[in-house]
């Protein structure tokens, strides 16, 4: 208080005086409890000086964290000032702060009571402007709590962060599900499901992170104004990794109670949980992973039906065309029947914009014509999207090699379908598992050594990843800025049209028999290899480079490419 007390009087005889002590400012409190440790509240107010002795003196809520910024000796406080800046403009800069700050690798600790994002209003097509220009100052301050921008932009945490400036759709979507949960509660109603649909890169995961940071953060009227008992599942190692750790950086738990581990698998939940002790709410993303049979660790028959039983509410985020394994399926009669009910209870959403892929519509319109009617049409022009078909693997490589090693271009990965062997353990006769066409090889994902500061990154963001091929099962809820595709020998071209081949898959979760209700076995071999295919597809935001081992579809995707004229 001191040293703020010494600038204000400093900042009363610069030229700076109205646009810290008059308009309203935006701050950022940090302490490094350890080397590349950091504590960070973010805020804002017209009255820096007032605002930060209530913190101290009179914020019981966070007495003790803000004791510990008083007596850190490595606390500082950085106040942001613009000529521009009015209260709408603040509250985005705040927002955009916390969606920065909370994505940084060295930040532990984040607080701040609200997410802000603001609607339109004067000087809002300024706001992108004046952040960038802000955190170029921020980042020379010091580039280890602040980042250069791109890396930022390409973390796991920022691309799932709740304080992403939601759609008009998101916002639509988001407040009808409140809505159903404030009914739910305020009625006594339980056991209510709430299915959210959309395709791949639709938003469903900003979305739900979205609502999951409000429920946790803001007590509900309808339930008595106690805070709501809300819990994140998700089926998915990589994607619980970021959840987790997002929670964990904005205080939402404590990481050493296993029983109120709020974000967690399906199962975990399950088995710690009775019917008789139900929660309010629980958000499943990425709801069409959740087993609907049994397995060894799980003795149920559907886990979202035992989900149902343990909640007052279940929102469940469902995409039906990135279902990969029989033990997920769910059976055809079953999904009408969950869909219809959801919808004549007007609790079925769907969200229809794609968010993902930063192209022309008629780049998506060929991805999809490709993966849904299984028929290829000419590679249309796109200035914004880069959709290449290369000619051998190592040309693959070494084009999203030159990428990843580019900031603008961001992280960017090579993956595959899942059409070369691959187990837990290590194989005899190889230094590992690998991906192999003719001379040219790399390791399978999951195996080369990772850094120790990187383990709590997801997959593609380890830095080690360029040197092996993602599967589907590791880069399934994730986006790439360029994705490298290698689609192996289980998808053909055959008679003007793509078709799978189970025989070549080493995807025995899609290849095997599935047990139906009935006791009959289906096959769903077909079905799993299209949604695959797809999911690989459109992990690209700019970039698609494609490479495939049957040599009829190469040359078709060659053919394409060059307008329609045969590849020679």
């Amino acid at each position: 208080m001191r040293d703020l007390n010494d600038s204000v009087n400093t900042w009363r005889h610069s030229d700076d005086e109205k646009y810290l002590l008059s308009y309203p400012t935006v701050y950022i409190i940090n302490s490094q409890e350890k080397k590349d440790g950091f504590k960070v509240y973010v805020g804002e107010t017209s009255d820096i000086r007032g605002r930060t002795s209530t913190h101290i003196n009179t914020d019981a809520r966070m007495k003790e964290y803000w004791q510990d910024f008083s007596l850190s000796l490595t606390s500082n406080m950085y106040v942001i000032g613009h000529y521009y800046f009015n209260k709408s403009l603040t509250l985005d800069i705040e927002n955009r702060l916390m969606q920065y700050l909370s994505s940084v690798q060295s930040i532990e600790k984040i607080f701040n009571s609200r997410t802000n994002q603001q609607n339109e209003y004067y000087t809002s097509d300024q706001l992108d402007t004046i952040f960038t220009d802000i955190w170029k100052e921020l980042n020379k301050e010091n580039d280890i709590l602040f980042p250069v921008e791109s890396i930022i932009r390409d973390s796991a945490i920022f691309k799932a962060s709740p304080f992403h400036k939601l759609t008009r759709e998101q916002n639509i979507a988001k407040e009808m599900i409140i809505g159903k949960i404030k009914v739910a509660l305020h009625n006594h109603l339980e056991e209510q499901l709430v299915l959210v649909e959309g395709e791949a890169g639709s938003g469903k995961t900003v979305l739900m992170s979205s609502l999951f940071f409000d429920l946790k953060r803001d007590a509900l009227e309808e339930n008595d104004n106690q805070p709501l008992n809300v819990y994140l599942l998700v089926n998915h190692d990589e994607q619980l990794k970021v959840y987790q750790e997002i929670a964990k950086k904005l205080g939402l738990y404590d990481e050493k109670d296993k029983k109120q581990a709020i974000v967690n698998k399906p199962t975990s939940f399950i088995n710690q949980r009775s019917p008789e002790d139900k929660v309010d709410v629980v958000i499943v993303d990425e709801a069409h992973l959740l087993w609907t049979q049994g397995k060894q660790s799980y003795r149920g028959k559907n886990q979202l039906n035992d989900l149902i039983e343990r909640a007052k509410v279940v929102v469940a985020v469902f995409d039906r065309n990135q279902i990969l394994s029989t033990e997920q399926v769910i059976e055809a009669d079953q999904l009408e029947k969950m869909i219809k009910e959801t919808k004549d209870n007007s609790n079925h959403i769907h969200l229809n914009n794609q968010m993902r892929i930063n192209s022309n519509e008629d780049t998506v319109n060929w991805i999809r014509s490709l993966i849904d009617k299984q028929s290829i049409n000419n590679i249309p022009e796109d200035e914004k999207y880069d959709l290449k078909v290369f000619d051998q693997p190592i040309q693959l490589e070494q084009a999203i090699r030159n990428k990843a090693r580019s900031q603008e271009s961001g992280i960017s990965r090579l993956l595959a379908t899942y059409d070369w062997k691959y187990s837990s353990n290590k194989p005899e006769d190889s230094d590992y598992w690998r991906v192999r066409i003719g001379e040219w090889s790399m390791p399978w994902n999951s195996q080369l050594k990772v850094q120790r500061r990187e383990k709590s990154l997801s997959w593609p963001e380890q830095s080690q990843t360029i040197d092996e091929v993602g599967s589907t099962f590791t880069i399934q809820g994730f986006d790439l800025n360029y994705a490298g595709v290698i689609i192996g020998p289980s998808v053909k071209f055959r008679d003007g049209k793509i078709i799978f081949d189970g025989s070549e898959s080493y995807n025995k979760k899609a290849t095997r028999n599935r047990t139906l209700s009935d006791n009959t076995k289906a096959k769903f071999t077909e079905e799993l290899l299209k949604n695959e295919l797809n999911v690989l597809l459109t992990r690209g935001v700019n970039g698609l480079y494609i490479y495939a081992v049957d040599e009829a579809l190469q040359n078709e995707l060659k053919r394409a490419a060059n307008g329609g004229i045969d590849h020679e």
